[in-house]
């Protein structure tokens, strides 16, 4: 390993599609050796929205002096900050998980960035940087008056590759990419540049077969469905925030407020999710699978034991 690696702060990503047990495995992995975690999930970022975006239970506090959401005595940074109406930009997450892993490295701690958002994570394991193309106000007005059907149909004409790192059922996403691809005249999955290493990281995650992740899927809606996950999109609602927002274009979010607006039946708008939350781990494992430096395992005790390997916990980690 050469000076200039060893200098980076190390970090390990836990990551994965929605459901495979990503939350559980971060904790296991704080609690064996001191860790902090920094959230990658992009839903999971919003105040208020707790239920439907399988945010883990805690509440905010602070920890050696610093403003956190803890999580079972674990500090989790970077999740349940933003208002809902607020639009965050991976840069501008990357930036801020920048900023929390030095602090939890100067704590000698261990950082443990744990989430499902793709482009989050490579956006620090590989210092992606993005086009600096400034928002078009003209240009948005115009294409939040097309259906987004056809939004994506022009997108994909413009960049075929767009379903890969754009999220196709939600439209501010969409627009967004088509401004950058309009305005810089390159596909917006082109315009991703590699920059120096900020981080020396380790990626692991629970590999689990397609059967058993649509099962974990089903039963963690219905179980959000319980814990009142309609009654907190109608709170929103009570509360003015806009179907519009980008908190409430989450996947289930949208579909569900079919129902509540009497355009599904319950039973239908479930369905909906469900097959929703399907596609959309469907498309995660696809990004994941592309990463070959990603270490799949079956148990978090395997996990655990490599990762303690990696850190120098157990020796040196093999192959």
């Amino acid at each position: 390993m050469s000076r200039v690696a060893k200098a980076l702060p190390r970090v390990v990503c836990v990551v994965g599609p929605t459901s495979a047990g990503k939350t559980d495995l971060g904790l296991a992995l704080a609690k064996s050796f001191d860790g902090e975690v920094i959230n990658a999930d992009s839903r999971q970022i919003f105040k208020g929205f707790d239920i439907g975006t399988g945010k883990p239970s805690g509440k905010r506090g602070k920890y050696e002096g610093q403003r956190a959401f803890m999580v079972q005595e674990v500090p989790h940074y970077l999740m349940d900050f933003l208002e809902p109406e607020k639009m965050f930009t991976v840069t501008e997450w990357r930036d801020k998980a920048m900023k929390a892993i030095r602090g939890i490295s100067k704590r000698k701690h261990i950082p443990l960035i744990v989430g499902g958002t793709g482009l989050y994570i490579k956006s620090l394991v590989d210092n992606y940087s993005f086009p600096q193309i400034p928002p078009q106000p003209a240009l948005r007005a115009a294409y939040e008056k097309k259906p987004l059907s056809e939004l994506v149909d022009l997108l994909l004409k413009l960049d075929s590759d767009a379903s890969q790192a754009v999220d196709l059922k939600n439209p501010r996403r969409v627009i967004r990419a088509l401004e950058v691809a309009t305005f810089s005249g390159k596909p917006f999955t082109k315009q991703k540049k590699i920059g120096k290493p900020l981080v020396e990281a380790l990626q692991v995650g629970i590999k689990r077969s397609r059967e058993e992740l649509y099962a974990r899927i089903d039963k963690s809606i219905d179980n959000m469905l319980q814990e009142g996950w309609v009654e907190e999109i109608r709170k929103a609602q009570d509360k003015g925030i806009a179907e519009s927002a980008p908190a409430m274009t989450s996947i289930g979010y949208r579909e569900l407020l079919k129902y509540i607006k009497g355009e599904e039946s319950f039973e239908k708008a479930v369905e909906l999710t469900k097959r929703s939350v399907h596609r959309y781990a469907k498309r995660q494992e696809t990004w994941f699978k592309r990463d070959k430096r990603i270490l799949w395992f079956k148990e978090n005790e395997e996990a655990v034991k490599a990762v303690g390997e990696w850190l120098g916990y157990y020796g040196t980690l093999c192959g």
